[in-house]
Parts: structure tokens; sequence; C-alpha cells
């Protein structure tokens, strides 16, 4: 039996808006509103608009919520200051990554955790798990939230219109209580495109409002509606990596090169914490394939899956490609084995289906903005 997809509280706007609609892990959510390299170069250089209430939101609370934190996931939480937001990823205990977060701290006793649409269920069914035994609540809140983002460099000056909130004094992934529009939110300083931005919390209720505040703010100065497939190349040219493609339960983060992100010195036990000690132990020794950045010297566009070669041999695997709207060039992030993986390696190409297509090997990101 199909189920249908969910809707976001926004749904009827996009459709009004024209946009392309696709289903992406359950929902159905706005994959372009008309040309997606368009959409991609308004965030790149204005802002764009987008609707991200696809994503799970997690709420934890009491006076061990800390504590089932430290536990579950493999950063330093309780090193987290009140109003703060930090990257972790929540991994098996054979160390495997189950997902990528970012975990608010909104109070003392007080956290959400956002996790990946398509991984919400088993990082909500993960973390009630190991609260076993703690003082604190695990609540599933994905539906108490739409999360709207406004992204590019344009992106302050419009949020500034709307609220009174101090956006000057709130750093990269930090967030504040507020108002924005008249509508109660979460102001969090955070994204996934490389640029300056923010997302935005709210009650469902609100989205329409906020969305339409958003837009008139914009119109002056290049604000866009912006969907899942240019997110996806933003994404990608900020070198950041997308949980079933970069990160997958059959990789560490030692093995995707996020090993920064666990934290063996936080006290006590962690879920995984002896498989990733010798995770750490082969990645310094005997490193595992690294993730690299891979540029075409052609326009043939390779896509997640294709063999990378050199001298005749595969010698890794692409995770994700598309064409660069900012490069001009399609791009690749691939995993590779270490004697190709320094930027200018010689010889490595991609084999699109039967030709192996020469390539430049970069480090990553493809794109940075100048601050």
């Amino acid at each position: 039996m199909s189920t249908a997809p969910r809707l976001t509280a926004l749904d009827a706007l996009h459709r009004s808006l024209g946009a392309t609609m696709t289903d992406f892990a359950g929902w159905d959510m706005p994959l372009r509103y008309a040309s997606e390299r368009d959409e991609h170069n308004a965030v790149r250089t204005k802002a764009g608009l987008f609707d991200l209430s696809h994503m799970g939101e997690i709420t934890l609370t009491g006076p061990e919520a800390v504590k089932v934190l430290d536990y579950a996931l493999v950063g330093n939480i309780s090193t987290v200051g009140v109003g703060r937001a930090r990257y972790t990823h929540i991994c098996q205990e054979d160390g495997g990554i189950l997902d990528d977060l970012i975990v608010y701290r909104l109070g003392e006793t007080e956290f959400m955790v956002v996790a990946n649409a398509s991984n919400a269920q088993v990082v909500l069914d993960a973390l009630t798990e190991r609260a076993d035994g703690f003082e604190a609540e695990v609540r599933d809140d994905r539906d108490a939230y739409a999360l709207i983002a406004v992204q590019g460099p344009e992106s302050p000056g419009i949020l500034k219109s709307l609220t009174d909130a101090d956006l000057d004094g709130l750093k990269y992934y930090a967030g504040l209580p507020g108002t924005v529009a008249g509508v109660p939110a979460l102001i969090a300083r955070t994204g996934y495109t490389g640029e300056d931005g923010f997302e935005l919390f709210v009650s469902p209720e609100h989205a329409v409002e906020l969305w339409q505040a958003l837009t008139e703010a914009g119109e002056g100065v290049g604000l866009v509606p912006a969907g899942l497939s240019c997110r996806d190349t933003l994404r990608l040219e900020a070198g950041m990596p997308l949980y079933g493609h970069e990160l997958t339960t059959s990789l560490t983060p030692f093995d995707a090169g996020l090993g920064r992100v666990v934290k063996f010195e936080k006290e006590g036990d962690f879920v995984g914490r002896a498989a990733l000690e010798a995770a750490a132990e082969r990645a310094a020794t005997n490193p595992p394939r690294k993730l690299v950045g891979l540029i075409a010297e052609g326009r043939r566009v390779p896509r997640a899956g294709f063999p990378v070669v050199a001298d005749g041999q595969v010698i890794g695997e692409v995770t994700s490609g598309a064409p660069s709207p900012t490069l001009g060039k399609p791009i690749a992030m691939a995993y590779v084995d270490a004697a190709h993986a320094a930027p200018g390696a010689s010889g490595v190409g991609v084999d699109i289906r039967g030709t192996h297509e020469a390539y430049e090997v970069v480090a990553l990101p493809f794109y940075k903005r100048q601050k």
C-alpha cells in the first residue's frame, strides 16, 4: 500500500507559485519554481527563500537532558552555551553514522535536535532508547514547527526590516527567540548553502504569513523562492555532506573526514566510543579513502555511484555530482584512495557510462563566500 506524501503548511502557496513538486523523504516538497540555475545564483548573489518544514525537530527537556545527549551523540553537548548550536553526529554502536544533526541549546535543561527528514524517525527512536534511565523527556516536535530559511548576502537586511531582534549580535551557529513580522520565532543563524542566512522555526499556522512577509521585504533586493534542487547544488559547491551520499551507516565520522566532531575528551561513555576509538587509530595509521572534490575538464556530469578511476583501476566512487552554476563546470564529491587524494593528483577520471572523463582533484569546498 502506498501512503500519500506529507504536506507542509506552505503546500498550497508553493503550488500557487507554480512550483514543480517532488516526493522527498515522504514529503511533497518544491523541487524548483522556475529555473534552478537562477534560484542558485540568487542565493549566491542576493537571497533565496526555502521551505524546510520536512526537517525533524526533537526536543529534550529535564535535569539530565544534557547527559542524554552527551551519551547518545558523539559531540560534547555540555559545552554548548544557551543560545548556541552545534553540528554533530549520532552513531551506531559500531561507529556507523545514523545521521548528522544540529543541536540547539534553548535553555539550561532544554535542547532541540534537528534531524534530516529521511532519518527523523530513526533519530527519535534512538534518542528515546538512549534516554532510558535518565531524568529527561524526549518529545517528537515534528508537527510543532514549520521551518523557513532565508539565505544569501541580502538575507540580514531582509530580516532586519521585519524584526527588532539583535541580528548583528547573533553569531553563526547561534539562535535566539524573537518576533519576525509579528510572528514568534526561533531565529537561528544556520544554513546549508555556504552563504550567510537564517533559519526560522515557527508554528505551522504562522508559516504562510511569515513567508509572504519575507517575500515582500525581499522584493526590492532580488529575493526569490528556492527549491530543493538548488539547495543541493549550493551545498555541493560549499562541500557540505548529504546523508545517504557522503554519510552512511557504513562510514564512521573518521571515514568521512569529520573525525573532529567526535569528542573523546568528554566525561563518561557514549554510544560507539570503543568502535570510534579504533576507527580513529586506523585513520591515523592507514588512512581510509578520502573525500575530495572533482572538477570536470569536459561537460559530462558525474552522478552518485559512478566509479573514479586512475591508470585503468577503480580508485573510488562519486557520492554527489552536478553542474556547478558558480564554477560553470560539472563538479563532484568522491571518496578516493589516499594515494590519489592530493589536490592536483594526475590521471584521475570518472567512468561515465564506459568513457573515462578527465577530472581535476581539488580540496573541498569548491566555493567559499567572502566574509
